[in-house]
């Protein structure tokens, strides 16, 4: 465990008197009698240290002290992640009226989780409201909606066992490597509170395209499944076969473009803070005071 104390740097007063001795005194007065150190088990067993000047001794833990400064958090109460975080609130109701055939209900809370998806994108890009937790909460929010809907329809019978069995499969599989990046990304400290605050962006995902039109597919057959039950008249047994199908081969497809792409996910790398300039300064001085030292 590394503690921190506060050191006094005494400043010896030399004898005599005279305006130079005066002089001397004031400029003592005027440097910092105070130096921050950072303790540890290792610096006790070696205090080679404390001779040095409280200059270089500051100078040495100021890295350490800049690099403790709280991350930047952006902006998330925007109309696109609220539009986006209805869609998750959306989703457990329409699985229940899935369960409870309540078909009406389900339609229209299906068609308004595909408005508010087509619309939050639409207007981060057309108000520039893009921010890294959308980029996280989008993809997401679909996700949930499309488990909900595969397991509703699968225990309804609406759904074939083995596709809603590969969809979900693949998600678990994506989740799973959202934990780790978000993880592996996430600026120090790594804490609980941290890692579930989403103003702190760590990571980018980035869809790829077969995985655009997978989603869009997997909207559609889902779309189709739950329209078939509200118009008996219409036959929709062929193109549900050929659309399961279409939407099993994406799915897998999709999946594999995650492991091989390079652009799908992109941690953001924090800028390491920069010395102040007198510090850049004071190290450019004792360089070549050590150079010169040398040749002599």
């Amino acid at each position: 465990m590394r503690t921190l104390r506060l050191r006094t740097a005494s400043v010896e007063e030399p004898q005599g008197h005279g305006h130079q001795h005066q002089h001397q005194q004031q400029q003592q007065h005027q440097v910092c009698c105070f130096c921050l150190a950072w303790i540890s088990p290792e610096d006790n067993k070696d205090r080679k240290d404390r001779h040095l000047p409280p200059s270089s001794r500051l100078r040495k833990v100021l890295p350490s002290l800049l690099a403790a400064r709280p991350t930047a958090h952006e902006n998330i109460n925007t109309i696109p992640n609220w539009l986006t975080a209805s869609r998750l609130v959306a989703a457990p109701f329409i699985g229940y009226c899935i369960l409870h055939d309540h078909h009406a209900w389900t339609l229209g809370l299906f068609a308004y989780a595909g408005i508010t998806d087509l619309l939050d994108g639409w207007i981060a890009r057309r108000w520039n409201l893009g921010t890294v937790v959308g980029t996280i909460i989008d993809p997401m929010a679909d996700k949930i909606l499309m488990t909900v809907l595969c397991v509703a329809l699968a225990a309804k019978g609406a759904l074939p066992v083995w596709l809603a069995v590969i969809i979900l499969g693949r998600d678990i599989a994506l989740a799973i490597s959202a934990i780790y990046y978000r993880w592996i990304s996430l600026p120090p400290p790594k804490t609980f509170s941290r890692y579930w605050d989403f103003s702190l962006p760590s990571a980018e995902v980035r869809p790829t395209t077969i995985s655009k039109y997978n989603t869009a597919l997997q909207l559609g057959l889902m779309g189709m499944t739950t329209v078939a039950p509200v118009m008996p008249a219409v036959d929709f047994g062929t193109s549900l076969v050929v659309m399961q199908c279409v939407v099993a081969a994406t799915t897998v497809w999709s999946g594999a473009s995650y492991v091989f792409s390079k652009d799908a996910v992109k941690i953001l790398h924090h800028p390491k803070p920069q010395p102040p300039a007198a510090e850049r300064d004071n190290e450019e001085t004792e360089k070549e005071h050590d150079k010169k030292e040398k040749k002599l």
